[in-house]
């Protein structure tokens, strides 16, 4: 592909991508996936330029742009190298008109700045919010043996003894040990956040929005092969996920179950007042999460989040009553809003009255009943995480 067929692509790809953000549609990755898919032409070097190009826009515009091209030629402006592929050629996008209007660059929506200034997140902590992600993983026990891991480029995580930061570019998929399942790919928030549930051999473990099991797996290492663990998820294309997952990491004591959305109670009728713990990391609007997935700042809505915290207060509820006499539910949430996660902790102790708030032991700073983690002062994705411990 030549630069100005390169541009045009991404052009083509935003528009897809912001197309899906307004209407509920599939995810940026995935648009991406397609449009490849569908231009097989394209080779290794330009599906990693058009990647890098549609990603920069998504990370330079905190409102959805017009269009992909108002969003490239914002881009263009201050780039005189990707201006000059506005060319007209048979493959490039049409050159770039006088009046033209541009995409205007910002970090998210207005309201969504104020939530996160009125949430103690400032300018610093915002800015931090689109950064790079790093490549973390998770060394299992399970299936590592005695012999320190050493990957080239890896670095040691502070306070985290099983975990290591990679190179971003690293060919995880090719290195033995992910084949022998001794490592898996997890941010070191979430490795904290497994800690923060302080699970031993032996308990009864509920992963109440499990998704596609990472954090069950870690659940399972900390129990050493000894309890059992549940793993429950409305969503079955994620669920499904988890049980090859475990074969490779060598757990056996994690069952899955499939919930009902509103009904779930239906489905864990027999767990009613036994589990040890319940980890609830609840659906919530991802502003943890800017820096592996950017877009999320042009989906999410205030009528959006009203409905997120309803659901988390559901099912807090419900967590509640799975837990035994002395038993703890643990309360995340990969945001970094008050509304989600300080203040829902909140109400959850004044709708149980006995109910105790424990600070968890990890990694983070104190922040309403629980802990915080930021990009910009843990080097984590942004999580909350309270623990509660039932009278």
């Amino acid at each position: 592909m030549t630069p100005a067929a390169r541009t045009q692509a991404a052009i083509e790809l935003l528009d897809q991508i912001v197309a899906a953000a307004r209407d509920g549609g599939a995810a940026a990755d995935t648009l991406i996936a397609r449009g490849f898919a569908a231009r097989r032409y394209a080779g290794s070097k330009d599906r990693r330029a058009v990647r890098d190009l549609v990603y920069r826009a998504i990370r330079s515009f905190g409102e959805p742009p017009r269009d992909g091209r108002a969003a490239m030629l914002a881009l263009a402006d201050a780039d005189a190298e990707l201006a000059a592929t506005f060319d007209g050629s048979g493959y490039g996008p049409p050159v770039i008109g006088s009046k033209e209007r541009r995409a205007v660059p910002g970090l998210a929506p207005a309201w969504l700045i104020d939530a996160l200034e009125k949430s103690g997140i400032g300018g610093a902590e915002q800015a931090a919010l689109l950064d790079r992600a790093p490549l973390d993983i998770r060394i299992n026990p399970i299936k590592a043996d005695a012999q320190p891991i050493v990957i080239e480029g890896a670095e040691p995580v502070e306070g985290l003894a099983d975990a290591l930061r990679l190179p971003a570019d690293t060919a995880i998929e090719k290195l033995p040990e992910w084949d022998s399942g001794a490592i898996e790919v997890q941010d070191a928030g979430s490795q904290w956040v497994a800690r923060a549930c302080a699970a031993r051999p032996g308990m009864t473990v509920i992963d109440l929005c499990a998704g596609a099991g990472g954090k069950t797996l870690a659940l399972a290492a900390d129990m050493a092969g000894e309890g059992r663990i549940v793993a429950c998820d409305t969503d079955r294309g994620r669920l499904s996920r988890l049980p090859p997952r475990a074969i490779r990491a060598g757990v056996a004591i994690a069952e899955t179950i499939l919930l009902d959305p509103g009904r779930e109670i239906e489905a864990l009728g027999d767990l009613t007042g036994r589990a040890d713990v319940v980890l609830i990391d609840a659906p919530c609007s991802g502003t943890g999460t800017w820096r592996r997935n950017p877009e999320a700042r042009w989906r999410l809505t205030p009528a959006r989040l009203d409905r997120l915290v309803e659901t988390q207060a559901r099912l807090l509820d419900l967590g509640a009553s799975l837990v035994r006499p002395g038993g703890m539910v643990v309360h995340v949430v990969c945001s970094l809003l008050d509304a989600e996660g300080a203040d829902q902790a909140a109400a959850f102790l004044e709708r149980h009255p006995g109910w105790q708030a424990e600070r968890p032991a990890i990694a983070g700073s104190p922040h309403g009943a629980g802990m915080r983690l930021t990009p910009a002062s843990h080097s984590t994705d942004g999580f909350f995480v309270a623990t509660m411990r039932a009278p």
